[in-house]
């Protein structure tokens, strides 16, 4: 068995000057010889503003190409420079491995009228309202990009909760309600806060059929026009283990079991971390 080096190549407060591909690119010759033989680059796509780290995700299909968000560039570059440092990497036998953002939505273009319940943030199986209805940041239509890629649109009904309510100016974790709504099932998430489906911003309902399409759209998409070699899956306490489960299952099929996936998954319990570990099953690498 070869003996490999992963390397984090970032970290939280990285300047946001746009020139972070370009160094990587650079660097890529020296890391070689220093023995790496894999790089954790961090989030390409556009986020909430240009010096978004990238965990406030906006546009999965937008990796520093469009004008969105008041920026082309992402904290880290432009598409180009991106490419260029996944080839640059690639042609030193460095694997490059993507940070991936599925568990929520951020910087949504429009608000939308919708059902909720207030839930407590310290058990969110405890419902504190009665059903009444907020003005969300839930549609993305990304009118930036004119579709280019994927022409799908986000509503209200493909995420499961949300954070604020444009109306009253109310913060508070808001669970949607209607057809087939609400967290996702119990023993499939972390059990933290009773319910640790919701995280934060517009939180992905991995129950419906329309986001699971997009998020494999995607992930075609991306890994073609990369070229990466790998996910690191951030958040996947958050998300539902059997989506997550299958959607790995299913990538390493399509590009080869090789295709290197690991995660994030914050919890200080052993006994819990080995449950999700056993829900996901030999999924991850």
């Amino acid at each position: 068995m070869t003996n490999e080096t992963l390397m984090q190549y970032f970290e939280w407060y990285l300047p946001n000057d746009g020139k972070h591909w370009m160094r990587l690119a650079a660097d890529a010759p020296t890391l070689a010889q220093k023995g790496i033989t894999k790089i954790w680059m961090p989030p390409a796509f556009k986020a909430t503003h240009d010096g978004d780290v990238g965990y406030g995700v906006y546009d999965l299909f937008d990796l520093g190409e469009f004008d969105q968000k008041g920026t082309i560039r992402t904290k880290y570059g432009t598409k180009a420079d991106y490419l260029q440092a996944i080839s640059a990497l690639k042609a030193n036998h460095i694997a490059p491995l993507a940070d991936v953002v599925l568990n929520h939505k951020a910087a949504a273009d429009h608000t939308e009228d919708f059902s909720v319940v207030e839930v407590d943030p310290n058990d969110r199986t405890k419902v504190i309202s009665k059903p009444f209805n907020i003005e969300g940041w839930t549609n993305f239509t990304f009118d930036g990009r004119h579709k280019t890629y994927n022409d799908f649109e986000w509503h209200w009904y493909h995420f499961t909760g949300t954070d604020y309510d444009v109306r009253t100016g109310k913060n508070g974790i808001f669970q949607i309600q209607g057809d087939n709504k609400g967290w996702a099932n119990q023993d499939l998430v972390d059990g933290e806060n009773g319910n640790y489906d919701y995280l934060m911003y517009a939180d992905l309902d991995f129950k419906h059929p329309e986001v699971i399409k997009n998020i494999y759209d995607w992930a075609e998409w991306f890994v073609e026009t990369t070229g990466v070699c790998g996910f690191r899956l951030d958040a996947i306490k958050h998300i539902d283990s059997f989506f997550m489960s299958n959607f790995i299952r299913d990538m390493k099929e399509k590009y080869g079991k090789d295709f290197y996936v690991f995660g994030e998954f914050w919890n200080g319990d052993e006994k819990l971390t080995t449950i999700i570990l056993k829900r996901l099953g030999t999924a991850l690498t």
